[in-house]
């Protein structure tokens, strides 16, 4: 089941539309979810009797009108919808259960998709376990590619899992990217550069080679810029439909904050980003 916040906003709308074509590709079914927060309006001097019904009767209609979004886009999927009391994080992280994955929006009116890439996202992506998709960017035609960011750690195995599987599912090439730079203060104090760079495409292929069997018909390029990550992604990021990143969740206080790359690919990416929580 692909889950998705609706707030009654464009950028919800369009978390809708992408989460519905997911649904799609993937055959699950859709749950569209609205928080409702009524934490601002508790004031016990001044009591509001008439708000509760306020509340739940605009929810009723953001999720009656999401879900109409969801079947136009997709009329062969199951849609349902869902209004829960509470803030927007605990909201989410409760829906992570069974979860495919989650569909958030980058802007919006408040509830999922106001304060996103203010602590939403990191606090979802950190904590919950399926993928959780930002989608960013202005509408664009269908690129025909999905970008994944590789490094050196087993961590990042998840999300090149998701990318290729997505890849397949959208008939769509996958760039492998790993981004790299050599410490400041040895650069250039006897290394072969030519080296360093062989070195670090043999990491790329072997990444993909663990994946690449199970997928035969995905068309794969691998790249290893020398640059910053977040630079380097991000510039791929202008011609992909999605751009996939882990993140590596480690549980705790960590877990309340991304990396600072898939922080900043979530701030700059041109395209819905998929932020992968390693095991």
């Amino acid at each position: 089941m692909i889950v998705v916040g609706a707030d009654g906003s464009a950028a919800a709308r369009d978390a809708v539309e992408r989460a519905a074509d997911d649904a799609f590709r993937m055959r699950v079914p859709l749950r569209v979810v609205h928080a409702v927060d009524r934490s601002p309006y508790q004031i016990h001097k001044f009591p509001a009797p008439w708000l509760p019904d306020m509340l739940t009767g605009e929810a009723r209609r953001i999720l009656r009108e999401a879900a109409d979004v969801a079947r136009e886009r997709q009329p062969s999927i199951e849609v349902t919808t869902q209004i829960v009391e509470g803030l927007p994080v605990p909201v989410l992280r409760d829906q992570d259960n069974g979860a495919t994955e989650i569909v958030l929006g980058c802007r919006g009116l408040g509830g999922f998709a106001g304060a996103l890439l203010g602590s939403v996202s990191t606090q979802v992506a950190g904590h919950v376990r399926c993928p959780v998709v930002v989608i960013r960017g202005e509408r664009r035609p269908v690129r025909g590619e999905i970008v994944v960011g590789v490094d050196d750690s087993p961590e990042c195995e998840p999300a090149l899992a998701y990318a290729f599987e997505q890849a397949r599912l959208r008939g769509a090439t996958l760039r492998v990217l790993h981004a790299w730079q050599l410490p400041v203060q040895v650069s250039g104090a006897g290394y072969d550069l030519d080296e360093v760079r062989a070195a670090q495409y043999r990491l790329v292929s072997d990444r993909v080679r663990v994946f690449a069997g199970d997928y035969p018909e995905v068309k794969v390029l691998e790249e290893a810029p020398s640059a910053h990550p977040v630079d380097a992604l991000t510039a791929a990021s202008d011609q992909a439909d999605l751009l996939v990143v882990g993140s590596h969740g480690r549980g705790g206080l960590k877990a309340a904050l991304l990396g600072s790359v898939s922080r900043g690919v979530l701030h700059h990416a041109r395209c819905p980003v998929a932020v992968i929580r390693s095991a």
